[in-house]
């Protein structure tokens, strides 16, 4: 297994077409947090989100073994637009559009930076907290999903377009609206955040 962990994402996938079922394991485990919190801020669901991450490796899986994979290494983005695909088809399915931010998991406060040491400090952070979500809740949802793939999924400009199947520039473009919106909204409520 050891040995498993040191090789890239494509030999991974080419040991496990070969037979080798501990290479998916390898890669199961090395991008599952950023898999499952990208489908987890989409449906707001925990269990809602297991059930599309399962249903994600097991298209992944199926996909291998069937010898239909060639993206050229770049195994996480493909997961992830695996990942995505799966959620649209969940909210088509519910006849309802996705809500890209959960209010109960979403932190985007680890990205921002605060202080809190004080009691009266924590509590004024946890009031900006929930103003924040609140904003958050009122970009467009192509805004967010590039906000959360950005900032929590830790992934490239590309990677994202990738995903969203849209252009490098339409993505950054994407982040640059969200930011300025969130900027312009929490001035117009007179909140106090530092935004990268």
């Amino acid at each position: 297994m050891k040995l498993l962990n040191k090789k890239s994402d494509q030999q991974l996938v080419q040991a496990y077409v070969k037979g080798e079922e501990r290479a998916i394991q390898v890669l199961l485990e090395r991008y599952k947090t950023k898999i499952y919190t990208s489908i987890y801020h989409q449906v707001k669901d925990q269990y809602l989100a297991e059930d599309i991450f399962q249903e994600t490796f097991i298209k992944v899986i199926n996909t291998l073994k069937a010898g239909r994979y060639n993206d050229e290494g770049k195994f996480l983005p493909w997961v992830m637009r695996i990942a995505h695909n799966m959620v649209i088809d969940h909210f088509r399915r519910e006849k309802r559009a996705p809500n890209i931010i959960n209010n109960d998991g979403f932190d985007i406060f680890e990205v921002l930076q605060f202080s809190d040491d004080s009691v009266e400090t924590k509590m004024v952070k946890s009031q900006r907290d929930v103003d924040l979500k609140k904003i958050i809740q009122l970009l467009p949802d192509d805004q967010k999903e590039v906000l959360i793939m950005r900032l929590f999924c830790d992934m490239s400009f590309k990677d994202i377009a990738d995903i969203t199947e849209v252009s490098i520039n339409t993505a950054l473009g994407r982040m640059r609206y969200a930011l300025s919106n969130l900027r312009k909204m929490i001035e117009e409520n007179n909140l106090m955040f530092q935004l990268g």
